[in-house]
């Protein structure tokens, strides 16, 4: 499972409003058995004003998705659908919100 990697979320109660969860975890952590991930939210039904740098827009099947950076979570590998692209181009801003959310530069 490599970093920045998007999956389709399986979860009933959230993915309509997050259709897809991305992968933020390194990929030296891979043997665990959870994954960190970002939730993505379709770019136009985001429910709040939105910061840029915290909630960068993401490209995923055509459209664009922001990611919803303060709503990180840890996810078991069983509860995450199957990959359906990667996010590897947009690292430079998926860190940037990173690191805006936990330093606050």
């Amino acid at each position: 499972m490599p970093q920045f990697a998007v999956y389709k979320n399986k979860n009933a109660a959230t993915r309509a409003r997050f259709p897809f969860l991305l992968d933020i975890q390194s990929d030296l952590l891979g043997p665990l058995a959870t994954r960190v991930v970002v939730p993505l939210e379709a770019a136009g039904q985001a429910r709040s004003r939105t910061m840029q740098t915290l909630t960068p827009s993401i490209r995923v099947e055509g459209s664009d998705y922001l990611m919803v950076t303060p709503q990180l979570a840890g996810v078991a590998l069983r509860d995450l659908g199957p990959v359906i692209g990667n996010a590897s181009p947009h690292r430079q801003a998926i860190i940037a919100a990173l690191d805006f959310l936990i330093f606050g530069i």
